[in-house]
């Protein structure tokens, strides 16, 4: 049982150490033995000091980050933490289908209110905003329709309202936008996605300023969400390669959406690297650049003329893309966003076929090449009204 423990090494490693323990011993102060600063394992805490570096950049101040078990708990994590009985929360529509029901199913029953407004309507935000509104919650990049937060407005209507901005910038990742820079108080990750970028780990992460991530982690502590340290391993392992696998990403994406959107049978693409996207100048004033040229995110929305048969049909002939609802992997995911709708998810407004292609790393030519003999085989399908 009490087993000689190993030196510590003469070289400091390269690889980040997996600390899997659970528990630690006092050094001597006895106040150690219940102080939670040190009480985090420290796999876990490298992962979320690296993911509030590099969301904090550039950030006006200085920045922490507190790592989950899960981008939802994350997210629970955070709304739990500043919101409470008779709290008010602006949230900007269309929002991922679990916010939609954190919001409206759990907190709700707490006491929580919650409108939605549309991510274009900055107008709305600022008539929906109530004395008891604490917090403006957004998406950088929203699906299905890829939605582009408008950030700087946003962060002058939170301001006004006395209201924290939380941002949950999934979809982007600090390789493409940074909402900390254009005001945001916390940006959250589902670190599960291009964090990741595997397919092999769970976790979330929230980053912003010391003290509101302070009172985040207590909530955390509180409520048990903590990430496991194996999982936080190849999290951190997976954003130092997070930079070369988004910029492909990104600009395979942009091939794909131009590409097929000239396909006879596509009614619509949503991308906002498209200039019809109402979304596409305010992604080109948030959102970084490269050689490649503004990075807009690697989800494409591809709705085929024929509705609900055609979308599923769509999916059922890919070879290439893998059919799948997540996204953030090596692989390409497409989803028919119809056929895997849940009740009570938010796809108001979006076509019932609708086919949502998280983009990985294949070549472009291969995915175009998958997507135009599927879509090509749609021809023998009677045209429904969509």
């Amino acid at each position: 049982m009490h087993l000689p423990q190993p030196p510590p090494p003469r070289q400091e490693p390269i690889g980040l150490p997996v600390w899997r323990s659970a528990s630690w011993a006092s050094s001597g102060d006895h106040a150690d033995v219940t102080d939670a600063d040190v009480a985090d394992n420290p796999t876990v805490d490298a992962f979320a000091a690296a993911v509030a570096a590099l969301e904090g950049a550039a950030a006006p101040e200085d920045v922490a980050g507190q790592a989950f078990s899960s981008g939802m708990a994350a997210i629970t994590g955070t709304l739990l933490t500043f919101l409470g009985n008779g709290s008010h929360v602006v949230a900007l529509a269309p929002v991922s289908g679990a916010t939609h029901k954190l919001l409206t199913g759990v907190l709700s029953r707490f006491g929580v209110s919650a409108d939605f407004v549309d991510h274009a309507d900055l107008l709305g935000v600022r008539a929906a905003i109530r004395p008891t509104t604490k917090i403006v919650y957004a998406e950088t990049l929203a699906t299905p329709t890829m939605a582009v937060a408008d950030l700087r407005g946003l962060y002058q209507v939170a301001r006004q309202a006395g209201a924290l901005l939380v941002v949950d910038s999934t979809f982007a990742t600090p390789v493409v936008c940074r909402p900390l820079e254009h005001g945001a108080d916390l940006v959250i990750h589902s670190a599960t996605r291009y964090m990741g970028g595997h397919d092999d780990c769970v976790g979330g992460v929230v980053v912003g300023r010391p003290d509101l991530v302070a009172k985040v982690r207590q909530t955390r502590i509180d409520t048990g969400s903590a990430l496991s340290p194996d999982d936080a391993f190849l999290l951190r392992r997976g954003l130092e390669s997070l930079p070369l696998r988004v910029r492909r990403m990104c600009s395979t994406a942009m091939v794909f959406a131009a590409s097929l959107a000239r396909h006879p049978r596509v009614r619509r693409v949503d991308y906002p690297g498209l200039p019809t996207h109402p979304g596409h100048q305010t992604a080109r004033h948030l959102f970084d650049s490269g050689p490649e040229g503004t990075r807009f995110g690697a989800v494409v929305t591809l709705t085929p003329h024929g509705g609900f048969a055609a979308g599923a049909a769509l999916t059922d002939r890919l070879r290439t893309a893998a059919v799948a609802p997540s996204m953030g992997g090596t692989h390409t995911k497409a989803v028919h966003l119809a056929s895997v709708a849940r009740s009570g998810d938010a796809l108001s407004g979006v076509d019932a076929g609708a086919v949502r292609f998280a983009i990985g790393l294949e070549d472009a030519e291969d995915l175009i090449a998958d997507v135009t003999q599927a879509l090509d085989a749609l021809g023998s399908l009677p045209r429904a009204r969509t």
